[in-house]
């Protein structure tokens, strides 16, 4: 299972599937909208994905739960592996205030969510 890659070991999306939890169908349609596409393919046309690719995933699923859409996520993450110190540096001013201004309200949602299920898990386990 390993390529010629610069990473040198490459996994088949089974794997990948396995290790990040993924449906093998999510990951398919990721890599078919150029979410995450695989570093290669196997003789027999197998995606093959590297560590690097397992990081992309997992980095974009941290960012699920904010409801951005894939597009969104796809530029994001880009901007991300791009300029790691500085992300949104790689974005026009606009957007990149935009991304800042969502990730806060989005951030601010879930802090509530989450605190609305500390109350309740509270409630139901006070004896």
């Amino acid at each position: 299972m390993t390529d010629d890659s610069a990473r040198g070991t490459t996994m088949h999306i089974g794997e990948l599937a396995e290790r990040t939890g993924l449906s093998l169908r999510t990951l398919r349609h990721w890599d078919e909208v150029g979410l995450v596409r695989a570093s290669g393919r196997s003789e027999g046309g197998f995606r093959l994905y590297t560590a690097d690719d397992e990081q992309r995933v997992v980095l974009i699923m941290r960012m699920k739960p904010y409801g951005f859409s894939l597009d969104e996520l796809a530029e994001l993450v880009d901007a991300i592996e791009a300029f790691p110190a500085q992300p949104l540096s790689a974005l026009p001013t606009e957007r990149a205030e935009w991304f800042r201004t969502e990730m806060r309200a989005r951030r601010g949602a879930l802090a509530r969510q989450l605190a609305d299920a500390d109350a309740i898990l509270a409630r139901i386990t006070a004896q």
